[in-house]
């Protein structure tokens, strides 16, 4: 390479490690600067700040061209992004054959050179050439040969890298073959290898975690895909410790260091004495078990050693690192290249049913492609899991999974019953971390449990014990069982002892006090019990003794926002419970309650509605009009109604159970809260904001005095307000109001709570408004990804986001992906509410007033009709609705130029709208002046002035309207 010295950044992704630092070793050798993070970077540094500033210094930036380096979530997308946009000098080098896909467009354009498929003295020419440029040669050039690149084995105090992506094994080597169907873990990988990187000593790692995680297969991967990188690689199966010192003397017998007189430990020593002089090592101990008996067989010197174990107590001996499931794209991508054919759907829940766990994947894999088919498999997953686990070819695995959950249970009863106890007790709770507390709280009270109950180390020693097993994940609060292990588990309890472990799981749930579930302070305590509570083995309705806490579970669930949930728990719990009470029990009403509130919030009106009817029937009949809870049933009935537009009869109800409220709990009582902020909202349909308004702010005082600012009510309540100051044209008031309340509820309920969605959708409409329609669209946008992501495509809320943001492309000119949008949400609403709900003409009129600015004036005119003539016999011919629709009517007539009917229609619409809404409404005001066009268009000069005769100027017709 030229002797100029020049500054380089080497820019790559962290599975590329390996090559950045024989390109960075090779520019060194030629009296060369470089910047490379592994190398100049300390531990807490900022990577930004850092990475700024070594573009800044650099002379170029040699970025090494992979797939990994174009994944979109690395922060190699950053730095060359940036060197981009400095015009910095950029040398690629591709280290795997790309296609121009592969590339993003500002780098397509460049050349680069590639590394792969080289051998070490190709690729350092390659390197040379890249950094140089090309030089015409002044003698004949020499042909190409084999022989290895010279020079210094040390620059800088490091050693001289091999060739990443070299051919071949090392000349040591005993490690079995590569898993060809190895899937995933591209994290974890990196991560091991940055980690035994690290440090010029030998650097220890421990892969921990149960059986069937993959721990083998890892460092299998990483034995295969770094051969190149290490001189010597030695496999030991350290299941047997005492068998370790006869694996070194195989080590010692192939280096040529054995004595055979000398007896297994003393060649043992010779190995251990001889890694600590030799570089480019790597010794792996697979399945260890005890880490004292393998902590004297460590090496030490610069190479590395790598453990898996299921026991995760490596503190001081290794780096220790815990290994959890797949992640379920991993899953996804392993079903799908092992079951061709699979659906995501297919494989997402085959997965689920797995938990994830790579072995469990392995063998369904392999009994499925063996001629069961998959929905035959999960059938027999379900009711027969002991059974299923002990099937199916898993290449790698030294045993199926019920075999090897068997054979860990035994050792683990063997010499420590006790241990056994808490495992068994575990597998007949969820699947989800089980806090260690509640054990703690119960022990006085479990049964199953052996030894003294006042034992002031329990659980902690039996808990160690299943991790050392691996039958556990356990950390400083909570310990974890799969919950296929759990399912082998409770196959193999008799019927005798899982009666007695059922009853001290509900001892234990039973004896939870998660806290006030109306604070979302509370919310993860009770999210944790309620995931027990749920889970389909936890037979936990028919325990008379868990009933209040069930009622309790529902109700998070549905101020949590998980509808979905809540409606398959208190289904179940209905049908239960009735059996055993009766229809009219107190219990069963509640639960009813609930389920029916559940099914409104998870947008199923039509079922709802029958349910919460016969509740309210049931409680006026057996506790009488004024008790609370059938005041609860009435005020559920009244919004449902709302809901289906008999917006007269709700508003009826709300008055009716408002005043109930106030007389049978008083007025600052939360029940009156919301008795009183349902009426208001029924007002608001009604057309009546300013009757409203008033009521719902002596409602936000209320409720910001006795609950706070950040209780869910409170931030619904101030929601509320700035929806009708938004109706009473005040946006930049409701704008202020807005920002400090979404504020609140993000910190509070979380991004995806419906409350907090239902808040942004509103502060979208301030944004409108006030004429911020490019900020209005990144909101709206967000709040529909997220109800679609958590209420799914035909929920009332993410309709009526769907209709939202399409209009607001509308406005933003974007009509080609506004109308498909409008279109496919009239498709679901008619589908899902009807022709004549309210929400389904509100969807309608949008789409005909978009076809409207389209030109598309004949097809509009069918639909405004068809609109108009339903919402004149659902909510009537003076109902504000009803009269935007006889608007939008003659707004289209005006269009196709039937000016004398536009005319005639809007005097009618002028003349309702003066006597509901008064001369100086907008409504009323936008009116006269279509009015007024109107004429004008049809030569009547004079009586259009004198129509608008002390109005102020509006829009005139032909332009588009919102």
């Amino acid at each position: 390479m030229t002797t100029t010295s020049q500054r380089f950044f080497i820019s790559y992704a962290g599975l590329d490690r390996p090559w950045a630092e024989w390109v960075g070793w090779h520019l060194e050798q030629a009296d060369h600067q470089v910047i490379l993070d592994v190398w100049d970077w300390r531990t807490g540094d900022n990577f930004v700040e850092r990475m700024d500033e070594a573009l800044k210094q650099a002379d170029a930036v040699v970025a090494l061209f992979s797939t990994s380096y174009f994944d979109a979530e690395r922060w190699t997308g950053e730095e060359w992004t940036a060197a981009v946009a400095r015009r910095d000098r950029i040398i690629p080098l591709a280290l795997e054959p790309l296609a121009a896909k592969d590339i993003p467009h500002l780098l397509a354009p460049r050349l680069h050179k590639n590394l792969h498929g080289l051998d070490e003295t190709a690729a350092l020419a390659a390197l040379r050439e890249a950094i140089d440029g090309g030089t015409r040669p002044t003698s004949p050039p020499v042909f190409p040969g084999k022989a290895p690149a010279t020079g210094p084995a040390e620059a800088g105090g490091r050693t001289k890298p091999r060739l990443p992506g070299s051919t071949g094994q090392p000349d040591v080597w005993n490690v079995r073959r590569r898993n060809p169907d190895f899937a995933g873990r591209e994290t974890v990988i990196v991560q091991l290898r940055e980690s035994l990187l690290n440090g010029q000593q030998a650097v220890v790692q421990a892969l921990h975690g149960m059986g069937g995680i993959g721990k083998t297969q890892i460092a299998l991967e990483y034995a295969h895909r770094f051969s190149g990188q290490y001189d010597l690689v030695w496999w030991i199966d350290a299941e047997q410790s005492d068998q370790i010192p006869v694996h070194y003397t195989e080590l010692a017998d192939r280096l040529g260091i054995a004595k055979p007189d000398a007896g297994s430990d003393p060649n043992a020593r010779a190995v251990l004495h001889h890694l600590r002089t030799r570089q480019r090592w790597l010794i792996v101990l697979d399945n260890a078990e005890d880490p004292a008996q393998i902590a004297p067989w460590l090496p030490e010197g610069p190479g590395h050693v790598l453990i898996t174990s299921r026991n995760h107590n490596w503190r001081g001996i290794a780096h220790p690192t815990g290994l959890d499931v797949f992640a379920r794209s991993d899953s996804l991508a392993y079903l799908g290249t092992r079951i061709p054919g699979t659906t995501p759907a297919q494989a997402d829940a085959l997965a689920q049913d797995l938990g994830d766990l790579p072995l469990a994947l392995a063998q369904a894999a392999g009994v499925i492609g063996s001629g069961m088919t998959l929905d035959r498999y999960r059938q027999l997953l379900t009711g027969n899991t002991a059974r299923i686990l002990q099937e199916g070819d898993a290449p790698g695995y030294p045993a199926p999974l019920a075999a090897t959950v068997g054979i860990a249970t035994t050792r683990l009863d063997d010499n420590h019953p006790e241990a056994t106890a808490l495992l068994r007790l575990g597998a007949f709770l969820g699947p989800d971390p089980i806090p260690i507390a509640w054990l703690e709280s119960a022990r006085p009270h479990l049964s199953t449990i052996p030894g003294d109950p006042d034992d002031l180390m329990w659980p902690h020693a039996s808990l160690q014990h299943l991790g050392r097993y691996g039958l556990a994940r356990i950390d400083h609060e909570t310990f974890q069982i799969h919950r296929l292990t759990q399912a082998v588990l409770r196959d193999q309890t008799d019927s005798a002892q899982t009666e007695l472990i059922r009853h001290d799981v509900t001892t234990i749930l039973r004896t939870i006090e998660p806290g006030d579930l109306e604070s979302p302070d509370s919310w993860p305590a009770w999210a944790s019990l309620t995931s027990h509570l749920t889970a389909q083995h936890v037979l936990v309705a028919d325990r008379p003794e868990l009933r209040p806490t069930l009622q309790q579970a529902a109700v998070f669930l549905i101020r949590s926002g998980q509808p979905r949930t809540a409606v398959d728990l208190l289904t179940s719990l209905r049908e239960k419970w009735t059996a055993a009470l009766g229809p009219d029990d107190p219990e069963v009403l509640t639960c009813a309650q609930y389920l029916g509130h559940a099914t409104f919030d998870f947008g199923d009106f039509t079922n709802a509605r029958p349910i919460i009817e016969d509740t309210l029937t049931r409680r006026s009949r057996t506790l009488g009009d004024n008790h609370p809870d059938t005041l609860h049933s009435a005020n559920d009935l009244a919004t449902v109604l709302n809901e289906f537009g008999e917006h007269t009869e709700a508003r009826r109800m709300h008055e009716d159970t408002l005043t109930r409220r106030r007389r049978t709990l008083g007025d600052d009582h939360p029940d009156t809260f919301r008795s009183a902020t349902n009426l208001a909202m029924a007002l608001g349909k009604l057309d009546k904001p300013d009757e409203a308004l008033p009521m719902l702010e002596d409602t936000l005082v209320r409720a910001r005095r006795i609950l706070g600012d950040d209780h869910p009510d409170t931030l619904h309540t101030a929601t509320n307000v700035a929806a009708i100051l938004n109706e009473l044209g005040k946006p930049a008031q409701a704008h202020r109001m807005l920002e400090d309340t979404l504020v609140r509820a993000r910190r509070t309920l979380g991004d995806d709570h419906p409350d907090t969605l239902h808040t942004a959708t509103t502060f979208a409409s301030s944004l409108s408004q006030l004429g911020k329609k490019a900020e209005c669209r990144r909101t709206l946008e967000d709040t529909l990804a997220r109800r679609l992501r958590t209420l799914g495509d035909d929920h009332p809320d993410t309709l009526h986001s769907a209709v939202n943001f399409a209009v607001n492309l509308l406005e933003l000119g974007e009509h080609a992906e506004a109308r498909p949008r409008l279109e496919d949400t009239l498709l679901r609403a008619r589908r899902t509410l009807g022709d004549d709900h309210p929400d389904t003409l509100k969807f309608a009129n949008a789409l005909a007033t978009a076809l409207n600015e389209f030109g598309e004036h004949t097809e509009a005119r069918r639909m405004h009709e068809d609109t108009l003539t339903r919402r004149r016999r659902t909510l009537g011919d003076d109902h504000r609705r009803t009269l935007q629709s006889a608007y939008a009517v003659a707004i289209t007539l005006y269009s196709l130029r039937a000016y004398s009917e536009a005319a005639e229609l809007l005097e009618d619409i002028r003349a309702r709208q003066r006597r509901t809404l008064g001369d100086r409404h907008r409504d009323t005001l936008l009116t006269t002046h279509a009015l007024a066009d109107t004429l004008t268009a049809m030569g009547k000069r004079y009586a259009a002035q004198k129509l608008l005769a002390g109005k102020k100027p509006k829009r005139r017709l032909g332009r588009k309207r919102r």
